[in-house]
């Protein structure tokens, strides 16, 4: 934690028992103790080598102390929660932890304990994602790194479940995700009909209530297998239901790891989704995952998704869905990480006209910035076309251009109830070639998260 010390002199009372690191600037003595004055090198030096000499009891007020220098919080957050996790008060040593990499978050060794620290709590998801980041560092000589892999394997082998809500409320332009035309023209033979359109067609802008909860066990089978259980519901509630939009998915499969960097997953797929009160889609499919790992900052990854949806709207929206993602991923700066992903989509319905192919892509960064705070930033553009023309509007086919971003930033260094706060802004654009597929949408979320 090498880092420059700016020298500030604070008054503290400790005992008199135990060596001083460095001379004392003043001291004045009465009834067995001192009221001694220490620049904040001598300091911190003192807080040291009480905590290096497991005296705890000793070294907590001088560490309180250091905390109070401006120019030494970081390292005084760190020696608060090294002395919490050496006497067993993990929750304690996660905070304070957690507080120094605010001031700094790339401060391996505090990562380091952050991790070990989550490790004891039984917090393994977070344990994984830390020790990942500290991996990056290429200062760490091989036997620390030796034991990040080593730590990492042990995560993954014993981490038999994850669990993860979210709450909060949704400001939203566009909750019918309704068309931003007021009229379109509709063809009639020869002839062009303006047509206005009915306002549960148009934009309507609301605010909902959102809930998401996500679960997922993992049962070992030998030295390379596992069976996995993934699941997943997630909803949003507006005044009235018909824009009420829940679904819930479920994923169950074996697993396989030819190698420690490579792991193949094949699951089957059960999706129901209701709309406005009424059921809008049951899918039924299978996905493959393959992913494997670049060294200790790079992953790269394939998924191949097939399902058969069967509408509860109408048989022209019922068929298949086909779907391809190719992934890659990378730990930058010790504390971010970037994606960057391509896809492609066919959605062969009972109406060609329904009926689409999608290519597309997306990039995004996202990790821990300084105060604390969790932010990122996506975005994603791509191009649909359709296999025949609705021809009540236009004698083409219809063809989409479509944009969306999303930022977010959360805080989970506060809180309240094992929840943490967080808001994300997220923008959707579709420009399509006709006009009542036009549409535009701007959504807050303020929400409330706890991860287990």
């Amino acid at each position: 934690m090498a880092r420059a010390l700016h020298l500030l002199p604070v008054a503290i009372t400790i005992a008199t028992a135990g060596p001083l690191a460095a001379e004392p600037m003043a001291a004045v003595c009465a009834n067995g103790s001192c009221e001694v004055r220490l620049t904040a090198d001598q300091m911190l030096a003192h807080a040291s080598m009480l905590v290096q000499t497991k005296q705890y009891a000793e070294a907590a007020p001088v560490i309180a102390a250091v905390v109070r220098a401006p120019s030494l919080a970081m390292e005084g957050h760190f020696l608060a929660g090294f002395v919490a996790v050496e006497t067993g008060d993990t929750d304690t040593a996660i905070k304070e932890f957690r507080a120094s990499l605010a001031i700094d978050p790339k401060q391996t060794r505090v990562r380091l304990e952050l991790a070990r620290a989550m490790m004891m709590k039984g917090k393994d998801t977070g344990a994984a994602y830390h020790y990942r980041l500290a991996a990056q560092d290429s200062a760490l000589t091989p036997e620390i790194r030796a034991t990040i892999q080593a730590q990492r394997g042990i995560l993954r082998d014993r981490r038999p479940w994850r669990f993860s809500s979210e709450f909060g409320f949704a400001p939203d332009s566009n909750i019918t995700n309704g068309t931003s035309a007021e009229s379109v023209d509709l063809v009639i033979g020869n002839q062009t009909i303006p047509l206005e359109l009915d306002a549960n067609a148009r934009a309507r802008s609301g605010i909902g209530q959102t809930a998401s909860l996500s679960a997922g066990y993992r049962m070992k089978i030998g030295e390379r297998g596992a069976f996995l259980i993934d699941g997943d519901a997630q909803g949003v509630n507006y005044s009235g239901t018909s824009n009420d939009d829940y679904s819930v998915q479920m994923a169950v499969g074996p697993e396989f790891r030819p190698s420690e960097a490579t792991s193949i997953s094949l699951q089957g797929l059960g999706l129901q989704r209701w709309y406005g009160g009424e059921r809008a889609v049951t899918q039924f499919g299978a996905r493959l995952a393959v992913q494997h790992n670049i060294g200790d900052n790079q992953r790269v990854g394939l998924t191949l998704d097939a399902r058969h949806s069967a509408s509860g709207f109408q048989q022209a929206y019922s068929g298949y869905n086909l779907a391809a993602y190719a992934t890659y991923e990378r730990v930058v700066s010790r504390s971010l990480i970037a994606s960057a992903s391509l896809f492609a989509r066919a959605d062969r319905l009972n109406e060609a006209a329904y009926s689409s192919n999608e290519f597309g892509a997306s990039l995004g960064i996202g990790g821990e910035i300084a105060h604390g705070i969790n932010m990122g930033i996506n975005g994603t553009a791509s191009h649909a076309t359709y296999g025949a023309p609705l021809l009540a509007f236009s004698e083409n086919a219809r063809a989409d251009w479509r944009l969306s971003g999303r930022i977010y930033a959360g805080l989970r260094s506060l809180r309240f109830m094992g929840f943490s706060p967080s808001v994300s802004y997220t923008y959707t654009l579709n420009a399509s070639s006709l006009a009542l597929y036009e549409n535009k949408r701007s959504r807050f979320a303020f929400s409330l998260a706890r991860y287990f």
